[in-house]
């Protein structure tokens, strides 16, 4: 697939600030008054931002809202209504906080449930096209919320949940990558389904379909060099989870150095999400590029 900046950005934010509500929701931190502003500002500054910035990726953005009445079978849509959800009991729960310091537990509870359930559904989005075997199995949910869980609890200072966290994504970073290098072989897609000759025999291309190139090959054919993803796997693992998890566990007595170090490791973890996300679109082998001789 190409790796649409707008797509990975959108990812990227909205995970980490769906992530950071989720644990607000649940009182952690518990913070009232202008502490709690400052969290809620920045839970609410990368959700909307990763949802605006998924808007750029439309063709006709003013019908964005049209997509809000098909949620029976739109996993698109049902995403647009958790985040709406999720955004409107927070942005209540917010005011308990911050101007009457007081932790409403059931409204918290539910806008955390709908938070976490938005990243859900976005993974969904992905999860569920069968026309792109890396993405269409289960550990892409499980990679979309583990990103989320880790990035949230960094963000909200819960250094004990995001050093789990922070593990667990790690260990399903590799599996996804693993399972993935073999999802389009296992799949049995070939030249032979691609075309629907397959029943007559061996299938070769003789020629390219076209000479030119046209909207298919443009969004759904990008192939990464072996050696050159490699290389942005490491930084992606390196910066998401390797650098973290040692500024985390580093001893250190000063509070400053330990909160500059916290920062460090948010802003590290934010580059290594953004780097594995730029893969999992460039990395995603579409199908029709067989019939295109791209696979």
């Amino acid at each position: 697939m190409h790796p649409a900046p707008s797509v990975i950005v959108f990812t990227t934010l909205s995970g980490l600030g769906f992530g950071l509500l989720f644990f607000l929701g649940l009182g952690l931190p518990n913070v009232t008054g202008w502490v709690a502003f400052t969290f809620f500002v920045i839970g609410f500054g990368l959700s909307v931002a990763g949802l605006l910035a998924s808007t750029f990726h439309l063709g006709r953005p003013e019908r964005a809202i049209k997509a809000f009445t098909q949620w029976r079978s739109s996993w698109l849509s049902r995403e647009g209504w958790c985040a709406v959800a999720a955004l409107i009991l927070m942005g209540l729960y917010s005011i308990g906080a911050i101007f009457f310091a007081q932790r409403w537990g059931l409204l918290g509870f539910v806008g955390a449930l709908f938070s976490i359930l938005t990243v859900f559904t976005t993974s969904m989005i992905y999860t569920q096209l069968k026309s792109i075997p890396r993405w269409n199995m289960n550990l892409t949910p499980a990679m979309f919320l583990s990103f989320s869980l880790a990035g949230g609890a960094l963000l909200a200072g819960q250094t004990a949940l995001a050093l789990i966290s922070l593990l667990i994504a790690a260990l399903v970073q590799i599996l996804y990558w693993r399972q993935g290098d073999q999802a389009l072989a296992r799949s049995g897609t070939n030249i032979g389904t691609a075309t629907g000759l397959g029943d007559r025999g061996s299938v070769r291309a003789f020629e390219p379909p076209h000479t030119g190139t046209n909207y298919l090959l443009r969004e759904f054919v990008h192939v990464v060099g072996r050696k050159h993803a490699e290389k942005l796997r490491i930084i992606a693992f390196s910066l998401g989870f390797f650098i973290p998890v040692v500024l985390l566990i580093m001893p250190v007595n000063s509070v400053a150095t330990k909160h500059f170090l916290a920062a460090v490791a948010v802003l590290s973890h934010l580059a290594g999400v953004a780097t594995s996300r730029w893969l999992f679109f460039a990395q995603a082998e579409h199908v029709v590029g067989i019939y295109y001789g791209k696979r």
